[in-house]
């Protein structure tokens, strides 16, 4: 399922900044490694707690029954929704003999009312427990048979569930989420993804009200239901088994967009539908395309073909995550499907298009092969991140992708791994799986599936995904049976040493790496050593080596050309002769010694390519000097991106104590002895040395590799990336954004007149037309930066008439576009200048001119909750009750609240976190699910300097004594006040 992201803002994981309560415990459930949950009460026999219950992998245990065949009635009514479940159980082998009760999972009775339940024909609604988690079913009412029949009659209010989870109502539509636990606000079923059966679903409702029936797999049958006056219905059979967590239902006045796809494997023909409210039609066919360019991939890189004559997707306003891929019906946030050039940037094109694949390719690796239980999530996002980063890099520009996918990695996912709710890609517990939908699971699984690839070799990785699929297709399975397959398909059945402990060790792993060169022998050493750090539960000394894959390439310091040949051993090791421009070390022991011979001179090693492994690097000895010379030599974009990105840092960390706290963001400028410091001098000389480079390309063209390279090489890292990597209880968000703004001002200062030559490139050679194409989106990358870079230039220059006509400048360029993206670089570019009245002009303009567009207010919320302008004063008293906002919709409050905790300067304030903590509140009895996500804002207060470490804690405190607190928040909570 396709969430948290967060690809930030992916809308996979919601939102961005990876928003991740038990009872109060002594230790937490991620702390502790529990070896005797083999033996512990199995929750197919116990008695369901009425607070908040802690799963273990390791206390996995088959259901008692296994279920032949499901079929779900519902008569469709808003405040009134009758579902009758028809389901055919058989006792469970692996329990014969044994007498066993039924628990079927079900939400508390204010979300799910019982009217009946009745087994083969038998009305046993008296005998039963109906409890705050669900149902029990005692074995003695149940008969002692090869098989028999459970009949549950329930009943639902969509138009009430504002947690939107289970069946829901839309805009008015009804509509269904069911990952991961939604099910269960339907019915009373075994709600866990090993449970797989064949589903019948039948619908009626009123014909006028809801036209369009829809749920998973074929329509067999439609019509009016005879006896009523203006109700249909409609039955739909899915031939393929499938745990309840991909039911889906969608019912109501939509409108489709329809092509054919014939398959390029069997010639087979696919009736691709996507289903939108009507006037939302003229915006689908980029999400059109995008699935059918997804079809094709999937079938030449991994000869995988779709199975069915149908494939559906639906856009719903209201929903908590980006996309759900339930078999054949896959449901998205309309954010995911919906785009014009006008009404969407280049940024919405590209990530609907990584989304669409995404869900598209979970038919085969999530829907045909699904997790065995919950803990092993990252088996189907994991894998399926990796895939639609693949299909993204090959349709788009794979350096630009791998830059990108580990910017994100290293802003979110360490950050998150590096806090109380760290937990390995594979977590041993967890009280709600809401909260597990995290980046760690899905980013982080996707490097690990990546180092398979890097590892194995493509052909390699290859087999092992056939294989994969050969073994367990129709399966519920494990990360393990991944691994095997991987193993027994490209390593010739052998081991890959310390794989696994991926799967099981949180933190992000730390690699030192430190060389030598023997002139007179010719050799060169390199030596690896690897730690990772504590982490809840798992201290640094218990954790195990791990298999990284270092990427390499030894680069001539004289040309900066590759070493084409080169022989290495390691100690105790056989010499092997790596061939090529790059080659892949297997490192993995606690410390190994890589000696190279037959080097002619001394080396300057290019370590990482490709980000080939998710870790933090230190090259110990690396001079300012052998940075630059891989900013300007390394043919790896990666690794000349990393190498811009750690001289930023250098210079960062000089301005971080130099700049007073009075000082403006835009007087923020190095100056006197700090200006001419080697930290910041070397990192200016190096960037403009390489804007020059580009800026020279332009009689003759720029290609849009360069052209995206470029616009990333000149931004330092974020300040997320920079609060995670100084000590525990020291970070100032106000010095870091400081120190971010000088090296970015001195940037813009230093380059002025570079950056409006490349602006004046962008003008002449973007194409009046707009499209999504990876070199006009390339030049308007570039174009954005340009604008923030000379609107900076203008203003540390202090010169008023200056200023005021690049602004206007810019407020003439956004009056003239016709398209979003560059009206979004404009009003980006003004965002933080306060008394400014291009700025001011500009947020009014547009809000007047996009008001009804509801997916456009979410950039304008998003934009003046990031503004530098606007602190929680402005966020209470004028976006809190802004028509704009609307608190019962997730997009609305991941654009205000997440954009809000996204501005650093502003949200780490005494005001900025008394007004999350309201909202919080008052969130948690809306949509817990959301809500959790920004109680995870306040987690990781220990890496704060006391004044607001205290604040914080003081806040989760507060939260902590709420007793209606939800299970969701309460677990973020209490994981983060129980971290030491």
């Amino acid at each position: 399922m396709s969430a948290a992201a967060l690809r930030h803002l992916r809308l996979r994981h919601l939102p961005p900044c990876s928003l991740s309560g038990l009872k109060t415990q002594s230790r937490s459930p991620l702390r502790t490694f529990h070896r005797t949950m083999a033996t512990a009460a199995s929750p197919a026999t116990s008695a369901p707690s009425a607070g908040p219950v802690t799963k273990y992998r390791l206390q996995y245990e088959p259901t008692p029954f296994v279920v032949s065949s499901v079929h779900l009635d519902f008569a469709l009514e808003p405040e009134a929704t009758v579902v009758t479940q028809t389901t055919h159980y058989k006792p469970n082998d692996k329990f014969k003999g044994a007498s066993k009760d039924m628990l079927f999972d079900g939400a508390a009775p204010d979300d799910l009312k019982l009217v009946s339940i009745c087994v083969n024909d038998a009305d046993i609604t008296a005998q039963c427990d109906r409890h705050a988690k669900g149902l029990t079913v005692p074995a003695s009412s149940l008969p002692d048979a090869d098989e028999f029949v459970v009949k549950i009659v329930t009943e639902i209010a969509p138009a009430k569930n504002t947690a939107l989870e289970g069946l829901y109502q839309s805009s008015g539509n009804f509509c269904s989420q069911c990952e991961a636990e939604g099910f269960r606000r339907i019915t009373f079923y075994y709600d866990r993804p090993d449970v797989m059966t064949k589903f019948t679903v039948r619908m009626d409702a009123d014909k006028e009200k809801y036209p369009v029936l829809l749920s998973n797999g074929n329509l067999v049958e439609s019509g009016d239901v005879a006896g009523t006056s203006g109700r249909h219905y409609a039955v739909y059979e899915d031939p393929w088994a499938k745990p309840c967590y991909l039911f889906a239902l969608v019912a109501g006045n939509l409108k489709c967009v329809e092509e054919t796809y014939t398959t390029k494997m069997s010639g087979k023909k696919v009736t691709l539908r996507i289903y939108v409210e009507e006037h939302n039609l003229d915006k689908c066919q980029h999400a059109m395309d995008s699935l059918i360019r997804s079809m094709e991939w999937d079938e030449e890189k991994f000869g995988l073909e779709y199975d069915l004559e149908i494939f559906n997707i639906v856009a719903v306003d209201d929903f908590n995550m980006g996309a759900m891929e339930n078999k054949s019906l896959n449901v998205f946030n309309s954010r995911l499907v919906l785009a014009t050039p006008r009404l969407a940037t280049d940024g919405d094109f590209y990530r609907i298009e990584g989304v669409v694949g995404h869900e598209y390719f979970h038919n085969w690796t999530g829907n045909r092969v699904t997790c065995k239980s919950w803990f092993e999530l990252s088996l189907k996002e994991g894998l399926t991140v990796y895939r639609d980063q693949e299909f993204s890099a090959d349709v788009n520009s794979r350096a630009v992708k791998r830059i990108d996918d580990a910017t994100m990695l290293r802003a979110a996912q360490f950050a998150e791994d590096a806090g109380p709710i760290a937990h390995p890609i594979r977590p041993d517990s967890y009280q709600k799986m809401d909260n597990f939908y995290t980046v760690t699971v899905y980013e982080k699984g996707a490097e690990v599936v990546r180092m398979y690839e890097r590892l194995l070799g493509k052909d390699g990785f290859r087999k092992g995904m056939d294989l994969y699929f050969k073994r367990h297709d129709g399966c519920a399975v494990t990360c393990n049976d991944f691994y095997q397959a991987m193993v027994d398909a490209a390593n010739g059945g052998n081991d890959l040493p310390n794989f696994l402990n991926w799967y099981a060790q949180a933190g992000t792993p730390a690699v030192t790496c430190s060389s030598s060169y023997d002139e007179a022998a010719k050799t060169y050493a390199l030596t690896l050593k690897q730690t990772t750090p504590s982490t809840p539960g798992q201290p640094s000394e218990s954790k195990k080596p791990l298999m990284i894959p270092v990427a390499t390439s030894l680069l001539d310091s004289s040309t900066g050309a590759p070493m084409p040949s080169v022989t290495v051993s390691t100690d105790g090791g056989d010499a092997t002769t790596m061939e090529g421009p790059e080659f892949v070390l297997r490192f993995h022991e606690a410390e190994t010694t890589y000696t190279f011979s037959n080097v002619a001179s001394k080396p300057v090693p290019s370590l990482f390519r490709g980000f080939s492994a998710p870790v933090k690097v230190t090259v110990d000895g690396q001079s300012m000097d052998e940075l630059a010379f891989l900013i300007a030599n390394d043919t790896d974009g990666f690794v000349r991106y990393d190498a811009s990105q750690r001289l930023a840092r250098t210079a960062m960390n000089a301005c971080m104590d130099a700049i007073p706290e009075d000082v403006a963001p835009c007087d923020c400028v190095p100056s006197g002895e700090l200006a001419s410091s080697p930290s910041v001098s070397q990192y200016l000389d190096a960037i403009s040395t390489a804007i020059d480079r580009v800026v020279a390309m332009a009689p003759s063209g720029i290609d849009e590799d360069t052209l995206s390279f470029i616009a990333r090489l000149v931004v330092p890292p974020a300040a997320s990336e920079i609060i995670t990597d100084v000590p525990m209880g020291t970070a100032d968000p106000a010095k870091v954004c400081r120190a971010r703004e000088a090296v970015l001002n001195a940037t813009a200062q230093r380059n002025k007149d570079s950056f409006a030559k490349l602006l004046a490139y962008v003008d002449a050679n973007e194409p009046k037309e707009y499209k999504p194409d990876p070199t006009s989106m390339a030049l308007r990358t570039l174009k954005s930066v340009c604008l923030k870079m000379g609107v900076r230039a203008a203003t540390v220059a202090g010169d008023a008439a200056a200023s005021e006509a690049v602004y206007n400048d810019v407020l003439e360029r956004y009056r003239a576009s016709t398209n979003m993206t560059t009206q979004i670089a404009c009003m980006s570019a003004l965002n933080d200048l306060k008394e400014c009245p291009a700025r001011e002009a500009v947020m009014e303009e547009f809000y007047n001119t996009y008001k009804e567009e509801k997916l456009v207010m979410f950039k304008w919320l998003s934009m003046q909750a990031s503004s530098g302008c606007n602190g929680a004063d402005t966020m209470e008293k004028v976006f809190e009750e802004h028509p704009a906002y609307n608190i019962n919709n997730p997009n609305s409050n991941y654009s205000l609240l997440g954009g809000f905790c996204g501005n650093l300067s502003q949200f780490h304030t005494p005001e900025g976190y008394a007004w999350i903590a309201k909202m919080v509140k008052k969130l948690d009895t809306i949509n817990p699910q959301v809500a959790s996500r920004f109680c995870k804002v306040f987690a990781r207060y220990r890496q704060y300097e006391p004044t607001r470490q205290a604040l914080m804690k003081g806040y989760l405190e507060e939260l902590s004594k709420i007793e209606s607190l939800s299970e969701n928040s309460r677990e973020i909570v209490t994981l983060a006040l129980n971290d030491q």
